[in-house]
Order: C-alpha cells, then structure tokens, then sequence
C-alpha cells in the first residue's frame, strides 16, 4: 500500500511540474511518461487490485480524477505554448499519433520516359538532349520544311522573336547532331514540343516527344523495322500487334506510320484508337538526301533512318488510360494509381 501511495504522490507531482512554466518539448515527454503505453496511469490501474477492498474505491476515484488533471494539463500548456506561436490549435488531438508524410515519386510521363530511353539504351541508342527554343533553319528549313511548305500550317508555331520559336518537334535534334558528328550516327533525343493545339483528350498545346535517329553506310528500311518492333516488344509486350502504312513527311523518304492493336478496346474499336482498333504512336522513314546534305553528310556513301513519338500516346496504351488531360491535371486521385 505504501509502495501504490508514493506512485500516486510522484504521479500528481509530475503533473504539477506540467502546469508550471515548462518548455514544449518538456510537456510532451513527462505526458508520454504519464499517459503513454506502459506509463504511470496505467501501472496504477494495474495496482488497483492488488490494495485491500475497502480502499480501492478511494483510491481508483483518486486515480481518475489524476489522469483528468494530467490530461487538462497538457491540453492546456500546449494549447498555450502553439498559441504563443500563432499555430491553430483549435482541432488538435495530442493523444494521435503522428502522420508520416507519404513520399514521393516520379510522375507517371516520367517513368514512360525513362521505359522507353532505357529500351533504346538497351539497343544501342545514347541520349542526347538540346534546346527548347528553335530557329527557323533547325526547326523548318534543314528538315525540307520551306517557307510555303502546307505541312508548316499544321504545326503552328509559338513565336518568341522572329527567327525564335519553341520547337515544334524533336526532329531539330537530328540537325543539331548531325551537324557535330559524323557517321556512324546512333542517337536518341527527348524533349518538350508545343503547338498551337487545343486542350482535348487526345491533344495538348504542350507535350513530350522522343526523337531517334541512325545513320552509317548500308542501313536499310528492314533496320527501321527491326529497331521499332524490337521497341514495341520491350515496351508494350511481345503480344503486341504491329502493323506499317505508308505515309508523308517532308524530312524522310519513304515514310510511314507505325500502330499497335488497341490495349483497351482489344482491336474491337473504342473512343481511344478512334473507333479502327489500332493507335498510331510515331511517324518513320528513311533520312531524305536533302536532309542528309544539309548536315554535310554525303548521301552516296551514308543512309539513315528517324522515328519521332509523343510520350503521351505510349502512356495511354501501356496503362490503358483514354484522356491526355489526366496527365496535366494534377489530380492526386489519379497519380497516385502509378
């Protein structure tokens, strides 16, 4: 009985040195002590049987009206201390445990980004990364993309001076690094492009492509076959189904589109592959001799091959999402899922 009493005692004076005049950090651990697993209230609870029967009553009446006190206490002081602080203290309940802030990652166009260099890394391909800000001879004019050229118009372009502009595509890079370098070229260039495109679910004024580029003597269109459908097995999958179309761009000579079966829909049709059951994720062909000639580069003696790809598209199948604007919305709701 005396051993529970001078617990009782030492208890009440703990509480008492928690309503003088003690610093935060102070408050916090004697009512961790005090109201904690294992602390001093709930040793005294546990003592309660062991005492004699006429004066556990008492003695547990005495016990509660502590633990109130000490309870008070703290909420008070440090109701106080925060308030002197001018942090709101309105809502605060000291008896929860923290929250651990959860911790970040990388945004899911990020990690598409890194997927797909880390293919081309795996193929051969090294990095290499320019200017977000173009002039007109990188951007249009070595790419056979003259003044009056119709396939200007469907790039319409941001303007910052009149011989400066962000870039439309990555395909300057190609210039860029053919200017500096001489066969045999194997290079691949991510990077921001920005149209005046409008907002929708399969559109945005600002967005993500990745730019590839080979040149060497003897490299033939079966190369650019072999690159982009090893790219889609290391990226999609190898049940992926692959399918070529010819197609026009100013800078290479054939070109052509390349498109997967539709993830989401399986072929049938659906609002993401447009109702025709296939997605085309990049345009391709064989480097144009004038392009070549442009860089210097005599295109007697040296072939190539480019592709170009938006980041987005790739995501959207790879993940089976049907809207671009999730990407740029910022909703937690949705990032959080990759």
């Amino acid at each position: 009985m005396q051993e529970y009493m001078r617990k009782l005692e030492d208890v009440e004076s703990r509480i008492g040195a928690i309503e003088q005049d003690r610093a935060r950090d102070e408050i916090e651990t004697i009512g961790k002590e005090l109201l904690g697993k294992g602390g001093a209230f709930q040793d005294l609870m546990k003592g309660l049987k062991d005492l004699p029967a006429e004066q556990r009553r008492e003695v547990g009446r005495r016990v509660n009206e502590l633990r109130s006190r000490a309870e008070t206490a703290i909420r008070s002081r440090l109701g106080e201390l925060r308030a002197a602080l001018g942090e709101d203290v309105s809502d605060l309940d000291y008896t929860l445990p923290g929250v651990r802030p959860a911790p970040g990652k990388l945004h899911l166009l990020t990690q598409t980004t890194n997927r797909i260099l880390g293919v081309f890394r795996d193929m051969g391909f090294h990095v290499q990364e320019g200017p977000d800000i173009e002039d007109e001879w990188h951007n249009f004019e070595a790419l056979r993309l003259h003044a009056d050229h119709p396939a200007r118009d469907t790039q319409d372009s941001f303007y910052l001076a009149e011989d400066r502009l962000l870039k439309t595509h990555t395909s300057p890079m190609q210039i860029r690094y053919m200017e500096n370098h001489r066969p045999p070229i194997q290079m691949v260039a991510p990077g921001y492009c920005f149209r005046r495109d409008p907002f929708t679910s399969r559109h945005s004024p600002a967005f993500f492509q990745i730019e590839a580029l080979m040149v060497d003597k003897g490299i033939t269109f079966a190369h650019l076959k072999g690159v982009l459908i090893e790219f889609v097995r290391g990226f999609f999958g190898r049940e992926r189904k692959v399918r070529f179309r010819p197609d026009f761009f100013p800078f290479v000579e054939p070109g052509c589109e390349l498109a997967i079966d539709c993830s989401l829909c399986g072929g049938e049709g659906c609002r993401l592959c447009s109702q025709s059951g296939w997605i085309e994720i990049l345009g391709a062909g064989m480097v144009h001799p004038g392009v070549l000639e442009n860089c210097d580069i005599d295109p007697k003696i040296y072939t190539g091959f480019a592709f170009g790809m938006g980041v987005e598209r790739p995501a959207l199948i790879r993940y089976g999402i049907d809207d671009i604007r999730h990407f740029y919305e910022n909703d937690f709701r949705f990032l959080e899922q990759f």
